[in-house]
């Protein structure tokens, strides 16, 4: 399969009911798992008992909790992960990084690496920009369609 066919599979199967989708081919075999989150969040809970009856007092009042913590929205443009995989800032660990914040960029420039089943994909600028900020550590584990990069166009 070419990474075409494994970026529109990926996108059939996140659209679909499925949870689990494994493919064995002549040379390659794909296996996609989707519900499955390493990432817990966990919000405090608030209980309240109904007071009794025969109590004419008034209660105080509690402020509501605010549930669990909301992502900071990213100012600018994001340029996001096409696949599931292990990014990449640089080609080999001896070399310096594609890019760097506060760079510029052309449209089609490669910015990062992701391997996904021992397969090393670039990721290129979608269109001139700036990189503003870049999310992911390198050698960190990402998700299809998490942001890599905040970016500004030029």
């Amino acid at each position: 399969m070419n990474f075409k066919e494994i970026k529109e599979l990926i996108e059939i199967f996140d659209a679909s009911n499925l949870n689990r989708l494994s493919i064995s081919q002549e040379n390659s075999k794909i296996k996609l798992e989707k519900g499955i989150s390493n990432v817990s969040v966990s919000a405090p809970v608030v209980q309240t008992t109904p007071a009794p009856a025969q109590v004419s007092q008034s209660l105080p009042q509690v402020a509501p909790v605010a549930s669990a913590p909301v992502a900071p929205l990213l100012a600018g443009e994001t340029i996001n992960s096409p696949m599931v995989g292990t990014f990449y800032r640089c080609p080999s660990p001896d070399t310096p990084a594609y890019v760097n914040v506060g760079d510029k960029v052309k449209k089609g420039q490669t910015l990062g690496i992701i391997e996904a089943m021992k397969i090393m994909n670039e990721i290129e600028a979608e269109f001139d920009c700036k990189i503003l900020e870049i999310i992911p550590n390198d050698a960190q584990p990402v998700e299809y369609n998490s942001p890599l990069f905040v970016v500004e166009k030029i």
